[in-house]
């Protein structure tokens, strides 16, 4: 059984759509960034439907060239192009009474993109080059990272198709929506990765996962997995330290949690009446104008900023103070 970490409400949300879906014989599309489990999440409807002891068939549509693409999506006969020596069937076949996986299917030629359509509504279709009409029953999951509106806006796309496939959408949340998820997923990947390569690592320290929770994942569950199997292979100890997870890792990840620091509103408005005199080079009338306040009010607001800024140097001042009559004492 496919199992899927689902802690975190939007994720929960869209397992939750997938196990309903699954007992059905519906299309599904399944979107999201690259990288989020898309292609995890259609091997676990076909797990949880009639046809789990069927096959399931993937194929990637963003990896064949165009004709090759078509050849094995729908097969060919003996001689239906150059280098054709023999007939092959093709994944559509293969995945009869099954689930067939249509991964980035916005890479789809338009020409295949017609006789998918077909399949669909009459299930049936012909090889490449053959005359033999084939008939198939397979549930169809389409997986794309791409806009197909956008898509079917630049005539890149079917509109027909789309809404045959899109009888059921599930959106996969990308992992930095997925906070509740992060610890368990790579803990999991721990595991994982430790008895692959017979590793001793075991947990990780406080700063390691702190680290990882600060970091935003442009690559997702993907990049997660990829980060903690180098962090395992290149770790000495049996916890996995700040120090074994990827330099630009770290990096980002300090980079993310100082935006995330927001200034208080009294530091935006102090700033902003700084800049507002500066602008103005010292001119306090035509600063109080552009603020909006009066001469006096403005006044009011530096004293109080000047008063701030003075217990400050008065308390480094007693501090400065503190350490001198302790080296005097000595």
């Amino acid at each position: 059984m496919i199992e899927i970490v689902a802690l975190s409400d939007a994720m929960r949300e869209a397992v939750g759509l997938a196990e309903r879906v699954a007992t059905t014989n519906a299309n599904v599309l399944v979107t999201g960034e690259s990288g989020t489990g898309k292609d995890a999440l259609a091997s676990f409807i076909h797990s949880r439907s009639p046809r789990a002891a069927q096959p399931l068939v993937k194929i990637d549509c963003a990896t064949l060239p165009a004709d090759l693409l078509e050849a094995e999506l729908f097969g060919y006969e003996r001689g239906a192009f150059t280098g054709a020596t023999e007939a092959k069937p093709g994944r559509l076949e293969a995945a009869h009474r099954g689930t067939l996986v249509l991964d980035e299917i916005a890479h789809l030629p338009l020409d295949a993109q017609a006789k998918l359509l077909r399949v669909i509504e009459h299930r049936e279709f012909e090889r490449l080059g053959g005359r033999q009409t084939i008939e198939v029953d397979a549930r169809l999951v389409a997986l794309t990272n791409t806009d197909l509106k956008n898509a079917i806006e630049r005539r890149a796309f079917r509109d027909d198709l789309f809404y045959r496939l899109n009888v059921v959408q599930i959106q996969i949340p990308p992992l930095r929506e997925r906070a509740a998820d992060l610890d368990e997923l790579s803990t999991g990947f721990l595991r994982t990765f430790a008895a692959k390569h017979g590793r001793v690592a075991k947990a990780f320290t406080p700063e390691a996962q702190q680290l990882l929770r600060a970091y935003d994942f442009p690559g997702n569950v993907r990049e997660l997995a990829n980060i903690i199997e180098r962090a395992v292979i290149v770790s000495t100890n049996t916890h996995i330290e700040a120090g074994d997870l990827p330099e630009s890792t770290r990096v980002a990840a300090a980079e993310r949690k100082r935006k995330a620091s927001r200034p208080t509103l009294a530091e935006i408005e102090a700033e902003y009446i700084r800049g507002t005199l500066a602008a103005t080079k010292g001119n306090k009338t035509e600063a109080a104008r552009i603020l909006g306040i009066s001469r006096k009010n403005l006044y009011e607001r530096l004293a109080r900023e000047k008063a701030e800024v003075g217990d400050q140097r008065s308390e480094v001042g007693n501090q400065k103070s503190e350490v001198g009559d302790q080296r005097s004492e000595k």
